[in-house]
C-alpha cells in the first residue's frame, strides 16, 4: 500500500496536478504550465477584438483564423488532461468523482471556452451564418473563469457576494419595486393626463425612464414635462441616490469583513505552526540530555 502511494505521487498524474492544480503547490505563484494557459486566453482575447477590426489585411485575418484553431486544440488538450489528473484529489477519484468534476463551475467554463466553437468548425458549413459565428466568439469570454482559478481576488469577490447575498436580493427588490412605481405614476401623470407624450404612453416605455433616472444616468432622451411629473421625478431621482449607494454599502462591508475573516485565519495558522514549531524544538532540548546520559 505505501509502495503504490509512493509510486503515485511520483507518477505522471501526480506532476501533471501539481502543475494544473493552483492550491496544490507548495510554491506561490502561477505554475509553468498555467503560466501558459494565462498567456494563451489573453492572446486569444486580443485575436477576437482583431478579428472585429475591418481594416485587417486578408492574410492576417487567415492567420488569426488558424491561430483560434489552435487555441481551440489545447484548449480541448488541457480540458482532458485537467479531468484526468482530477484523480489526484480525493473528491475527484474514480468515475463518480469526474462527474462531480466535471459539472465543478470551472470545469463547465472550460468546456463552454473551446467546445461550442469546436463543433462549430467540425460539423458546420462554409457558408456559416455570421449572427451563429459572432455569438460562438461571445462564448470565448467565458475563458476569463480560467484567469479567474488563478487569482485570490476573484475568490474573495466571490465568497462576498455568497456573504451579502440575501441582502443584495434585498436590496435589488426594493430597486426593482420602485422602479415599477415610478415607472407606473409616470405613465398615469405624463402618458394618460398632462402632455401624454409617447415615451410615457404605456408602463412598459416609462420602465426606461425609470431606470435611467433612478440609477442616477439620466441620459434626457425621456423626461417629464408637467409641474407635477416634474415634481415627482425630482423625488424619484433623489430616491435612486440611496438605491444605488445601498447595495454598494452592503457589498462594501461584506468586503471588509471576509478580507478581515481571511487576514485573522492567517493570523491563526501561523499562530499555530509557530507553537508547533516551539513544541518540537522543547522536546529536542529535553530529549538531548538524555541522550548524553
Amino acid at each position: 500500500m505505501v509502495v503504490q502511494q509512493v509510486m503515485t505521487q511520483m507518477g505522471l498524474r501526480h506532476k501533471l496536478y501539481l502543475q494544473m492544480e493552483p492550491n496544490a503547490r507548495e510554491k506561490t505563484g502561477l505554475s509553468p504550465f498555467n503560466t501558459f494557459i494565462v498567456v494563451l486566453v489573453l492572446l486569444s482575447f486580443l485575436a477576437l477584438a482583431l478579428e472585429t477590426e475591418s481594416t485587417m489585411s486578408d492574410g492576417w485575418m487567415q492567420a488569426i483564423a488558424i491561430f483560434n484553431v489552435v487555441i481551440i486544440v489545447v484548449f480541448a488538450i488541457e480540458y482532458l488532461m485537467r479531468l484526468w489528473a482530477a484523480g489526484e484529489s480525493p473528491e475527484y477519484r474514480g468515475i463518480g468523482g469526474r462527474i462531480r468534476y466535471i459539472f465543478t463551475p470551472y470545469a463547465i467554463a472550460d468546456l463552454v471556452a473551446f467546445l461550442p466553437e469546436l463543433l462549430w468548425i467540425l460539423m458546420a458549413p462554409d457558408d456559416s451564418s455570421q449572427q451563429i459565428v459572432m455569438a460562438l466568439r461571445v462564448l470565448r469570454l467565458a475563458r476569463l473563469v480560467k484567469i479567474a482559478r488563478f487569482i485570490p481576488a476573484f475568490d474573495v469577490l466571490g465568497a462576498t457576494v455568497r456573504r451579502s447575498g440575501t441582502q443584495l436580493l434585498t436590496t435589488l427588490a426594493m430597486a426593482l419595486a420602485l422602479v415599477y412605481v415610478s415607472a407606473v405614476a409616470l405613465y398615469f401623470i405624463e402618458g394618460v393626463g398632462g402632455e401624454q407624450q409617447e415615451s410615457f404612453a404605456s408602463i412598459p416605455r416609462a420602465v426606461w425612464w425609470a431606470i435611467a433616472t433612478l440609477t442616477t444616468v439620466g441620459y434626457g432622451d425621456v423626461y417629464p414635462v408637467t409641474p407635477l411629473g416634474r415634481v415627482f421625478a425630482s423625488v424619484i431621482a433623489i430616491a435612486g441616490i440611496g438605491v444605488v449607494a445601498l447595495p454598494a454599502g452592503v457589498f462594501a462591508s461584506a468586503f471588509s469583513d471576509e478580507l478581515r475573516e481571511r487576514e485573522n485565519a492567517k493570523l491563526k495558522r501561523r499562530s499555530e505552526e509557530l507553537e508547533e514549531e516551539v513544541r518540537e524544538y522543547e522536546a529536542r532540548e529535553k530529549a538531548a540530555p538524555e541522550s548524553q546520559a
